[in-house]
């Protein structure tokens, strides 16, 4: 069995949301999370003007000691961005294939395979568009390449920056692919939040003169609520994925990570300092275990 840490995380280009260099702040910042697999969006390829934003997924993949692989989307006079895949496990084959659904918007898809125990994960790097019917149409792209290339039943981790606030792209992740968000099946986890939370419902539990084992009961119910996705055809779940945007006060729910073939042993969105200084995004963690 082995375990994954992973994060998915839109980095801003190395800035924070007030446009302040974070690319020191944020090395830092990863390296304590420990990561295993990082999915990474709007990373800087090249930066002319900048070099300290240069080469972004060299630069933390350097200090994290992982191996990447970058997928170049918009490019621009003196900078290009796009998405980037950091493993600590052995990256055996990526590609970067073209999803812009308007001369626009450059999007791309990073496919990475990683060894894994000697088992190949197929990983998804996407960072989808801003119109509702551009997002559909690359999804499908998606997945006509993980039902090509993809061997039935083989581990798939799909994360990024999904842009989709509503949600509404849900139920198509799990009855066409059969991935399911990790929120889906871990208790939601913000920091301290949860457990203050919880905390409450058992002094109110006591002070309505309620057992331990009832007590107990209406902690595991509410744990059992906390879906936020389409877990059986037609069975919709009452939550939504968190807010992960803007990351000073988190109002829109742009960020996922789906998975297939794991056990979702954690799933956390990682909000306050540093994490509300370095991006406009604030990044999700993930323990997954690979049985």
């Amino acid at each position: 069995m082995s375990l994954l840490r992973v994060v998915s995380y839109n980095i801003h280009k190395g800035r924070s949301l007030a446009g302040r260099d974070s690319m020191g702040e944020l090395r830092l910042g990863l390296h304590g999370l420990r990561p295993d697999v990082m999915f990474l969006q709007e990373v800087q390829g090249r930066n002319d003007k900048h070099l300290r934003l240069h080469a972004q997924h060299e630069s933390l993949a350097a200090a994290l000691h992982m191996e990447c692989a970058y997928g170049c989307n918009a490019i621009r006079s003196k900078t290009d961005h796009g998405n980037a895949l950091l493993s600590r496990h052995p990256i055996l084959t990526y590609e970067n294939q073209d999803i812009s659904d308007h001369r626009l918007e450059q999007r791309g898809l990073l496919h990475g395979v990683i060894d894994v125990g000697g088992r190949e994960v197929h990983c998804f790097v996407v960072h989808l568009g801003l119109f509702a019917g551009g997002r559909r149409r690359q999804i499908e792209v998606m997945a006509e390449r993980i039902n090509r290339m993809v061997p039935e039943g083989a581990p798939i981790l799909i994360a990024g920056d999904f842009n989709d606030w509503k949600d509404t792209l849900a139920p198509f992740f799990v009855e066409q692919l059969g991935v399911y968000e990790v929120f889906a099946n871990s208790p939601r986890t913000h920091g301290v939040a949860p457990r203050l939370k919880e905390s409450m419902h058992h002094l109110k539990g006591v002070w309505r003169g309620e057992s331990i084992e009832e007590i107990r009961a209406g902690v595991v119910g509410r744990q059992l609520e906390r879906r936020n996705q389409l877990m059986m055809p037609g069975q919709q779940s009452m939550l939504p994925p968190p807010r992960t945007f803007p990351s000073a006060f988190p109002m829109l729910r742009l960020d996922r990570i789906y998975q297939r073939g794991f056990a979702v042993r954690s799933a956390r969105v990682l909000r306050g300092k540093p994490w509300s200084q370095l991006s406009d995004h604030s990044p999700i963690l993930a323990e997954l275990e690979l049985p």
